[in-house]
């Protein structure tokens, strides 16, 4: 009984999360991509970006670009507008302004395999080919599978201007060129000295220093110091990490899709995949 009374009072005084359901505003911008794609690194280029007297750090990154299931209604309501913020969510029609990053699944499910390990929600020795299954399924986060997520934001808003895809193996390969793609979609005018030092700012060897830095910040706090938040930060790891049945499990999965955004199935024959092929939305435009 206390207990319950105590829940409907955090509730009246908007102590409690909203999760999916919290009042949107036009003005508002969201980063949102599936669990393990990149949106941290996003989160911090974008707030070295906008916000260049103050380096960011694991343990303010919730301030300048706070993460929209992670806060109380009180919470949200002081969020200075416009808000920029992070977002796991499937498709939302309410938010109207988004920056979707989207990464090879193959690499996303390994990077996941290892955050589990990190939260202590599997052990060292789980099998990494029984987590894959329980991935595709979608049985390994929140937001729907790999292929719910992505599909849903791209087949509803890939043509919209309120919307810019980013790929995070583009993000890798060219950050200052993407970076600053996302400062015209913002609307913020940079010079290529600004763009730079929040790409220097926001590196995989600095984001390192910062982990061990903040090792009790929000993002890995109650978290196992063993094993990083930030680990390898590039693409193809998967090529080393998943045994073959994985591998041709994930592009089973979702090899329409992949190829649909530039990442070509290795190991599923092309005749498989062609068989596989249903009828797609107009083209994303993959860089």
């Amino acid at each position: 009984m206390i207990k319950r009374l105590i829940q409907t009072m955090k509730r009246v005084l908007g102590q409690t999360s909203p999760g999916r359901y919290f009042e949107v505003f036009d003005d508002d911008t969201f980063i949102v991509s599936f669990p393990k794609s990149g949106n941290t690194w996003t989160r911090f280029l974008i707030a070295n970006l906008l916000h260049p007297e103050e380096l960011a750090t694991f343990s303010n990154i919730d301030r300048l670009v706070p993460e929209s299931e992670g806060l109380t209604r009180s919470q949200l309501k002081r969020v200075p507008r416009p808000r920029i913020m992070k977002s796991h969510e499937y498709f939302d029609p309410r938010f109207r302004k988004v920056i979707y990053i989207v990464r090879d699944p193959r690499d996303v499910a390994v990077s996941q395999f290892h955050f589990y390990r990190k939260r202590r929600r599997i052990a060292d020795d789980y099998p990494i080919e029984k987590f894959v299954t329980r991935f595709v399924a979608g049985d390994t986060s929140d937001y729907g599978s790999w292929g719910d997520n992505v599909s849903s934001w791209l087949v509803t808003r890939q043509s919209s201007a309120g919307f810019l895809l980013l790929r995070y193996e583009d993000m890798v390969a060219h950050t200052v060129t993407e970076l600053t793609r996302v400062a015209a979609f913002l609307g913020v005018n940079v010079t290529p000295e600004r763009v730079a030092q929040a790409v220097e700012r926001s590196s995989a060897d600095q984001m390192r220093k910062l982990e061990g830095a903040n090792a009790m910040a929000s993002v890995t706090k109650n978290t196992r110091q063993d094993i990083p938040f930030v680990r390898a930060a590039g693409s193809g790891g998967w090529k080393k990490s998943l045994p073959e049945s994985s591998v041709v499990e994930l592009e089973s999965a979702w090899a329409p899709l992949m190829k649909w955004l530039g990442y070509e199935p290795a190991l599923l024959k092309t005749s498989e995949t062609n068989a596989r092929v249903e009828p797609a939305a107009p083209g994303v435009p993959v860089r």
